[in-house]
């Protein structure tokens, strides 16, 4: 058994950060074809292009600002010119800001948070999944957050977008999932990323004894799930909260 995404056209968005790279590695490692947005690094953008090619798929780069529904349908245009019609969106792209207090926090902080994971969400859903309702299948896999579930302080602008983000995805399987259409969350911790182990920083002992398995975890296994997801083998999942955490966050039943 193993992960087949042959055949598969996907949208990573925000690509070339930290996560999304290493997704778009892993999807296009499945089999799969591989639309890379990026807001900022093109630069980045280009590159995984090139590695995506070297692995015999189609790649293409496109430049969007996600939190624009006119620049959402505009980039659906340009995939369907270059790759077709999308099976799998994976929305990972994310606004990054200062974190403080709920009383220090600048306002507009919330409101980029909000069009950031709320409202990238909407878009992304208004212009692809009409295609995967034709198509009768889909995956559209949200990239979350452990701390949607922890609520500590400094968090708030960020946790208000990913519970707002939350909110969406679980109203969104209920309305797709008879076109067998999968919509699910990946709820990564505090991981291990290409910067940490450019510059020595992926331990810290304090997050870490927090953490069951006692580590922080890394972006390929982060990745993993997220083409887990993509996949036939999560056929049967839909309206999912999965944290990626060793066991730092834990739903409840």
């Amino acid at each position: 058994m193993r992960i087949d995404l042959q055949n598969r056209n996907v949208l990573v968005t925000g690509a070339s950060g930290q996560l999304g790279r290493v997704m778009v590695r892993t999807l296009a490692a499945c089999g799969a074809n591989v639309a890379i947005h990026y807001q900022r690094n093109e630069a980045k953008a280009l590159e995984l292009q090139q590695e995506v090619k070297e692995l015999g798929r189609r790649a293409m780069v496109v430049q969007a600002d996600v939190t624009r529904l006119d620049d959402v349908l505009h980039m659906r245009d340009d995939i369907h010119a270059s790759l077709g019609k999308l099976d799998i969106v994976v929305a990972n792209a994310v606004i990054q800001y200062q974190w403080t207090s709920i009383l220090e926090q600048n306002v507009e902080d919330y409101r980029s948070q909000f069009e950031s994971c709320v409202l990238q969400s909407v878009h992304l859903a208004k212009a692809f999944v009409p295609d995967m309702i034709e198509l009768k299948r889909g995956r559209f896999i949200g990239i979350n957050t452990e701390c949607a579930m922890q609520n500590f302080p400094g968090q708030s602008a960020y946790t208000a977008g990913k519970r707002g983000m939350d909110g969406v995805y679980r109203v969104l399987a209920k309305e797709v999932g008879e076109h067998q259409i999968t919509v699910n969350q990946v709820a990564p911790g505090w991981t291990v990323s290409e910067r940490d182990r450019e510059n020595n920083s992926e331990r810290n002992e304090s997050y870490e004894q927090a953490v069951p398995l006692k580590r922080r975890g890394t972006d390929q296994e982060i990745a993993n799930v997220v083409a887990f997801l993509a996949s036939d083998l999560a056929s049967y999942i839909t309206g999912a909260y999965i944290p990626v955490s060793g066991g730092n966050v834990m739903p409840s039943i």
